[in-house]
Parts: structure tokens; sequence; C-alpha cells
């Protein structure tokens, strides 16, 4: 519950900044005498939207590294044997999937594993210790697989895409309400009232809840076929079956809420409905019914 409304206050406060900073560059001029000019609020709304996105986006990498702790793994001296194997097996995978060969790296804390990056030839693969520790040498390269998949897909760019395609949509419905309110509910006839600027920071906050909404079912679908993609990887579903299962009999470690859904497991959040990641037994069934090729 906390980590959630962390999130949404952040981003709540990057759109603000970024629509102060606008303002002050004289961008926002949707607000005219006439009433609400309708294509500059476009404009305003995507370069807003869009903007901490792929900032974020572009950022993943260090920002994960740094949360994390994560210590990246010189192919050239990997410092031993376990080392060694993860960055063969990573790189075997990625020539498989037809990417650059990510970044390997390994941090301390319960048992996860995340992939992330703003391209396909520039990523990182990190596992945890905890996960390192709790599975065999074929679970934590399905598990790996899975992450490789992930960047394979390109999970991370449509995510961020989404994520821009959403706020923009908040930020443009959120200045269209504040404008009736302010004009037609409180008869307001004089540039932007305190009516506005109240009911734009209530509807971001509710518009950006219904948002996050939309964003964790498309992160729950890409858990799919990042599960399909270690399959496909591995020749065989069981290993990611097993890994699966294992997981599912364990605490996951927690990652920062802004690369939460990069991990090979996320949190429930305040329900289903706004978690990252589908049921454990969800993710087996699919599996499951999956066809090998």
């Amino acid at each position: 519950m906390k980590r959630i409304i962390i999130f949404l206050v952040t981003n709540l406060a990057v759109m603000l900044v970024l629509s102060a900073t606008l303002s002050i560059l004289g961008v926002n001029r949707f607000m005219t005498e006439q009433g609400l000019n309708l294509p500059m609020l476009l404009i305003f709304s995507l370069i807003v939207g869009f903007t901490g996105s792929f900032i974020s986006l572009l950022i993943s990498k260090p920002m994960a590294k740094w949360s994390t702790g994560a210590q990246i793994i010189d192919p050239q001296a990997p410092g031993g044997p376990r080392e060694s194997w993860l960055v063969e097996t990573v790189h075997q995978l990625a020539d498989r999937a037809g990417i650059g060969r990510p970044e390997v790296a390994i941090y301390e804390g319960e048992p996860n594993a995340f992939a992330t990056g703003a391209f396909k030839n520039n990523s990182l693969v990190a596992v945890s210790t905890g996960l390192l520790d709790s599975m065999t040498e074929e679970e934590i390269s399905a598990v790996l697989a899975h992450e490789v998949a992930h960047i394979a897909n390109g999970d991370m760019v449509t995510l961020a895409l989404i994520q821009g395609v959403v706020n923009t949509f908040v930020v443009f419905l959120a200045r269209v309400v504040g404008y009736f309110v302010d004009r037609v509910v409180l008869k307001n006839e004089r540039g932007m009232g305190l009516g506005y600027y109240a009911t734009v920071i209530v509807c971001e906050i509710a518009f950006g809840i219904v948002a996050s909404l939309i964003v964790a079912w498309f992160s729950r679908q890409r858990e799919y076929r990042a599960d399909a993609g270690s399959a496909t990887l591995m020749s065989s579903r069981e290993p990611m079956i097993r890994a699966l299962a294992r997981l599912g009999g364990i605490t996951p470690g927690v990652l920062p809420k802004s690369f939460e859904a990069s991990g090979i497991a996320g949190g429930g959040g305040l329900g289903a409905m706004f978690a990252t990641h589908p049921p454990i037994n969800a993710r087996i069934q699919a599996l499951q019914n999956m066809r090998i090729n």
C-alpha cells in the first residue's frame, strides 16, 4: 500500500514539475479567451505524458544498478565458477534470441531477477543471491531465459510507450474536466481560477489510479509472453514450470517500484488488478497449455 502511494505521488510530482516547466516556457497556451484550444492542449499533454516515461526508460539501467547494488560481472574476469556460468548462460540465451549480449549482474537480496534497459543491444540482466541459492542451475537458466525474452520482446520500450500514452490521457482529460468545472460549474470567466487548479490535481490523482490499472494489465500480459519465450529458448516448458513452482513456495524479493514490473515475480499491490505479475498458478497453467513447436 505504502509503495503504491509513493509511486502514484512520484508520478504526479513528475507531471506537475513538467507542467510548471512548460508553463514557464510558455508552452501551455491551451487556455485562451475563446476557450480551450484542444490541439495545443494535446501537444502539451503529449510532451508531459511521454517525457517522464522516456526519461525513466533511458536511466533504467543505472538506476537499477544503484538501487539494488547490483555488481556487474566482467566477462573477461568473472571472478568465480558461478559468475562465469551466469555470463555464459545469459550470452548463449541472448545469441539464441538474436539480441546483443546484455550486461550480467548479481545483487544481494531475496529470490528475484530482472532485466532492464532502453535498447535490446544494451541491456542488463541481474539475479539475486537468494535466487541463486534457492534454485537448481536448470531453473536459474529458465529464469534467465525469461528475462532475455523480456529484452527480445522489447517489453521495456513497450511498457514505456503504454505509460506515456496513459499519462497523456491523464494530463489531457484532467485539464478538460478542470476547464469545465472552472468555466461551466463555477462560472469563472477570467483566466484559470482556483477551481481549475484544484480539479486538475484531483483528476490527475483519480485518472492516475485508473492509468495504473491499465499499465498493470499490460505488464501481466507480457509476463505470460516472457514465460512462453523462456520455454522457446529452453526448447522445453518444464524448466520454467519448475522455476515458477519454486517461486510459488518462497517469498520473492521486493524490487524498487520504478522497475518492479521487470522482475521475475512482483507484488500484488492493492489487489489482483494492480499486480504487475499474474498469479504463479495462472502462469504455470498457461505454460502447460502452451504448444512447443
